[in-house]
C-alpha cells in the first residue's frame, strides 16, 4: 500500500481524510516539526497544490491535501477560498458560522454547495488532482453538535434534511463532498500502473 503523509494539520479534517482513505493508502501524519503553509493562493486547487506540495518536498513521500470552499449563492460564491477565515484571520468556527447567519438573516435563497479540491502529489512531481461537490442549502440556525466548520448550518440536498453534524461520520460521508473527492481519488489511484 502506498504510504501517504497527510499535509493538513487541521486535526477534525485529519480524522475525516484518515477515515476516507482507510483501506486506499497507508496515510502517516504530517511531522509535526513542518512550519505551516501559507494558504495564499486564490483557488481551493492553488491551496491544495501549495500543501502537497511543501510536505511533499520535505518528507520526500507521496503527500495528500486538500483544500475546501463553502459557495453560498446569495453572498456570490462567498465565503470560498475564504471559508476557514471568513470572519477574519484566526476565526474560529463558530466565529465564521456567525458571520454567514448574520448575513443571510432575512434571505430566501439559502442554496449553497461545498467544494474540495484534493491533490495528491508524487516525489516525481506527478499530481493527481479530484474535486467533490455536495449541493445543499444553509438552515436558519445551527442544528447539530457533531463535525466542525460549518456542519451544523449546511443540509445536503441528497440528505434527508438534517445538517452534516445532525448526522454519523458514515452518513457525512456518503453525501459529502470530501467523501466524493475520495471516491474519484480511489478510482484515479486504481488506474495507476503498478510501480
Amino acid at each position: 500500500m502506498l504510504r501517504v503523509v497527510c499535509a493538513s494539520a487541521n486535526p477534525h479534517k485529519v480524522a475525516e481524510i484518515s477515515d476516507l482513505v482507510q483501506n486506499l493508502v497507508d496515510l502517516v501524519v504530517r511531522p509535526k516539526e513542518l512550519a505551516d503553509v501559507v494558504e495564499d493562493a486564490d483557488t481551493l486547487t492553488g491551496n491544495a497544490r501549495l500543501k502537497a506540495t511543501a510536505v511533499c518536498l520535505a518528507t520526500n513521500l507521496p503527500a495528500l491535501a486538500d483544500d475546501t470552499g463553502l459557495e453560498v449563492d446569495a453572498l456570490n460564491g462567498q465565503p470560498g477560498v475564504f471559508t476557514a477565515r471568513f470572519a477574519g484571520a484566526g476565526a474560529t468556527d463558530a466565529q465564521n458560522r456567525n458571520k454567514l447567519l448574520n448575513l443571510l438573516g432575512g434571505v430566501t435563497n439559502r442554496t449553497a454547495r461545498f467544494r474540495t479540491v484534493v491533490m495528491l502529489r508524487m516525489p516525481d512531481g506527478l499530481e493527481i488532482i479530484c474535486e467533490g461537490i455536495c449541493e445543499g442549502s444553509i438552515s436558519d440556525s445551527e442544528l447539530g453538535d457533531r463535525g466542525f466548520g460549518y456542519d451544523s448550518v449546511f443540509v445536503p440536498v441528497a440528505g434527508d434534511g438534517r445538517t452534516f453534524a445532525q448526522m454519523s461520520i458514515a452518513e457525512k460521508h456518503k453525501f459529502s463532498h470530501r467523501g466524493n473527492a475520495f471516491r474519484v481519488l480511489t478510482t484515479r489511484l486504481s488506474e495507476l500502473p503498478a510501480s
